[in-house]
């Protein structure tokens, strides 16, 4: 009976497809189905990005390298701090959320370079409001799939040799 083993590249690979389809499905709720993204949200898919491409470098160059793995779990872990972060958020209790700000787009419109950073890093009262797909948070659905991404990195770590 032969043994079926996962190669750094097929675990590279699979953090690529699977970051390119979570990617694609946040474009969608934004732009298809109009759910416009908190600044956390913004934060926890651009760790999505940098994640993704860290995986997709090691594709062109090298994915037995040990590197590109460890830049993937490190953007995953940032990542996933933003999605506990908007977790926290939304477990306030009503009144203790932050006050909403205006949308980070008009933030940076309006020269406010500081206030839009402090709303991506920390959040807004708009980052507690509770959005679900299939019943289940959006930020829990990041939380997931930034772990799968980190169970194929260190999947691809270890598939090395």
């Amino acid at each position: 009976m032969q043994r079926f083993t996962l190669t750094s590249a097929d675990c590279a690979l699979g953090i690529v497809l699977l970051g390119g389809g979570i990617l694609f499905g946040a474009e969608l709720l934004e732009h298809g189905a109009g759910m416009d993204p908190c600044p956390l949200c913004l934060m926890q898919r651009l760790w999505f990005y940098v994640a993704t491409l860290a995986a997709y470098a090691g594709l062109l160059h090298n994915p037995r390298w040990g590197i590109y793995p460890l830049l993937t779990i490190i953007a995953a872990l940032v990542g996933g701090g933003f999605a506990l972060r908007q977790l926290w958020l939304q477990s306030l209790p009503a009144g203790q959320a932050p006050s909403c700000a205006a949308p980070v787009s008009q933030l940076l419109e309006n020269g406010m370079y500081g206030e839009a950073l402090s709303s991506m890093f920390f959040g807004t009262g708009n980052c507690a409001e509770v959005d679900a797909v299939l019943g289940v948070n959006l930020a829990v659905w990041a939380l997931l799939g930034l772990a799968t991404i980190i169970a194929l990195a260190v999947l691809q770590w270890r598939a090395r040799s």
